[in-house]
């Protein structure tokens, strides 16, 4: 069985996603700016609604559009401040990442946070786009207890990038979810699957997964 993970950053957004039966939802703001932390209302709205179908939520852990994932110390607060309001919201994963400046994953701010996020599942989102070596940074994440990490490959999109996607899914080995995530729609989704053995993918199209 696969999923799709639809992310959304309003109730119109929300309403199609699960009209058209999405797994689980990213509850975001800004979508254009590559997503924000949501606002309460939305994601109150989203554990509401998405609870009548027994769909997960899990919300974006993003307080600025960093595009660079190295937060300084207000902005670090400022992530543990939303990350502690979603998790006492009732949201069942939460969503983050964070850097160094050479590319790697930073894994004691990482780790603080993972740690005040349980029992929350987490997500390392596509800052791992960003990292030097994504085959040893995924097995950080691995080390840190993550559960899935969203990435296009390290590529503009993940048709672009679906060579590093399969080399990732086969060195998780199923000890963390490998999600494709960036430019993924209907007309490529079955391609992805098979060409990366992925079983869920990420999209902010709602659409039907083949099964």
């Amino acid at each position: 069985m696969t999923l799709l993970e639809v992310c959304i950053d309003s109730a119109e957004g929300l309403a199609a996603a699960l009209d058209q039966g999405a797994g689980r939802l990213e509850v975001c703001s800004r979508l254009d700016l590559g997503g924000l932390t949501p606002t309460v209302e939305l994601l109150d709205l989203s554990l509401v609604e998405a609870g009548k179908f027994g769909v997960p939520v899990h919300a974006m852990v993003r307080s600025r559009a960093n595009k660079r994932f190295l937060p300084d110390a207000a902005e670090l607060n400022e992530l543990r401040t939303d990350l502690m309001r979603v998790k006492a919201q009732g949201a069942t994963g939460a969503v983050f990442g964070l850097l160094t400046a050479d590319g790697c994953v930073d894994r004691e701010r990482t780790r603080d946070l993972v740690y005040r996020a349980r029992p929350m599942a987490v997500t390392y989102h596509r800052a791992f786009d960003r990292v030097a070596d994504p085959l040893a940074e995924l097995e950080v994440l691995i080390e840190l207890g993550i559960e899935r990490v969203l990435t296009s490959g390290g590529a503009a999109s993940v048709p672009e990038g679906l060579e590093v996607l399969k080399a990732l899914v086969h060195r998780a080995r199923g000890r963390i979810v490998v999600l494709p995530g960036g430019g993924v729609r209907a007309h490529n989704a079955e391609l992805i699957l098979e060409r990366t053995g992925a079983n869920e993918l990420h999209g902010s199209q709602p659409f039907r997964l083949p099964r």
